[in-house]
């Protein structure tokens, strides 16, 4: 049996589900999510808990019991507190900026590169090198945050670029001269 899948999902007090035939939507205080899932597994709601059971014993129906058990661990997650993410930029002259519904970011190119701020993601600049990504779906935001970490990845010599908070980038020797 999945061990993840297995698992109950605890439901918070101001988290509502409801499961349809082949859909659950949660509600929370920050937002709603929908998911779809196949007729494969069975969504069982009891007074604050959640669990998932399987109609069929295949390797398959197995794999997937345990993905739909963690995608709706994290929508209730997410409805609940929000998902964030906070990404720094290393390096001089490299920024962050806000401007409108656009992100700006100056990474060393000879232009800045834009990015349209997603309606379900809010940015907050928290200083000009620290941005943070907050939204309900944990997918989306950390799906934006690494479309801008694409943009510069930390190269490994002098440390430059964009890096998740946290992230330790493993440095590599420089020549050494004779």
């Amino acid at each position: 049996m999945s061990r993840i899948g297995k698992k109950l999902i605890e439901i918070p007090q101001d988290v509502s589900i409801v499961v349809q035939e082949k859909k659950i939507i949660v509600k929370g205080k920050h937002g709603t999510l929908e998911r779809d899932f196949l007729d494969i597994l069975e969504v069982v709601n009891e007074e604050k808990k959640l669990s998932l059971k399987r109609l069929k014993e295949t390797k398959e129906v197995k794999a997937y019991h345990g993905l739909m058990r963690a995608l709706i661990q994290n929508m209730v997650k997410g409805v609940d507190q929000q998902f964030s993410k906070v990404l720094i930029a290393e390096g001089v002259g490299y920024k962050f900026q806000i401007e409108k519904t656009n992100l700006i970011v100056n990474v060393g190119y000879s232009h800045p590169i834009q990015f349209a701020i997603p309606s379900d993601l809010s940015i907050k600049v928290e200083s000009n090198t620290k941005i943070s990504i907050s939204g309900i779906d944990k997918e989306r935001v950390g799906f934006f945050a690494s479309q801008i970490r694409s943009t510069r990845p930390p190269e490994p010599y002098k440390g430059k670029g964009i890096l998740y908070e946290g992230e330790k980038i493993l440095r590599k020797a420089g020549k050494t001269g004779k």
